[in-house]
């Protein structure tokens, strides 16, 4: 694919969103992979009161940061409610994307339809082993089958069809799936670039543990049990 040129979009479209909490080990690797983009664009992170460098990096990157309530949620809408450009993507401070993930963003920006769509990016993790190629594919499964990807997989979404559908909510868990389900799972496109997460949180618990963990809470979650009280059982 050819690299995109600086005519082919406006030079203030995207406002990319990232909530943190002491993110301050992982989230240089985000910035960068940002800062490689030939989009312009504006970049907000939505601190939930760190005290590691996490601030003081996302400055070095020029980011424009901001205090908000701790909760991813919370955080995420925070930074949206700021953010001024007319494309939003949400993305997670440990997660990286892949090398030109720009062209994705903007073939799927300039191909909108009616209804309006939003896109995520695919899951990958940053380990080697088959236990992560494992739960890629079960990840891939639960997109494909039940509509479901999760904040890790980035979400890209115009300010209008955001507002539209209410924004994020500020629940303690779950944010993500609330707001794919009230978007639609037909009105979410698959970019073919993939959002890579750390691989930490699997590695210190356990790539089958964690996963059973996560299915329970979601099940939980579709029982109708309040997302405050899964995060006590989450935690």
């Amino acid at each position: 694919m050819a690299p995109l040129r600086q005519a082919q979009y406006s030079p203030a479209m995207l406002s990319i969103i990232i909530p943190t909490l002491n993110a301050g080990a992982v989230l240089k690797g985000s910035l960068t992979a940002l800062k490689t983009s030939e989009i312009r664009t504006q970049i907000v992170v939505s601190d939930g009161g760190s005290t590691d460098e996490t601030r003081s990096i996302a400055e070095q990157y020029g980011a424009t940061v901001i205090n908000a309530p701790a909760g991813r949620g919370s955080q995420l809408a925070a930074g949206a409610k700021i953010a001024t450009h007319p494309w939003l993507l949400f993305l997670h401070a440990d997660t990286r994307l892949d090398t030109s993930w720009q062209q994705s963003v903007m073939a799927f920006i300039t191909n909108q339809t009616t209804p309006p769509r939003a896109a995520v990016f695919k899951f990958s993790l940053d380990d080697p082993t088959p236990a992560a190629r494992r739960l890629e594919r079960i990840v891939a499964w639960r997109c494909r089958l039940l509509g479901l990807p999760y904040g890790d997989q980035g979400l890209l979404i115009s300010r209008q069809h955001y507002d539209q559908i209410g924004g994020f909510k500020g629940l303690p868990l779950f944010e993500d799936v609330d707001m794919v389900r009230r978007i639609g799972r037909r009105n979410i496109e698959y970019l073919e670039r993939s959002a890579i997460t750390s691989a930490i949180r699997y590695q210190k618990s356990g790539y089958v543990w964690r996963a059973l963990r996560n299915a329970t809470c979601l099940s939980l979650y579709f029982a109708g049990l309040p997302p405050k009280l899964i995060g006590r059982l989450y935690q």
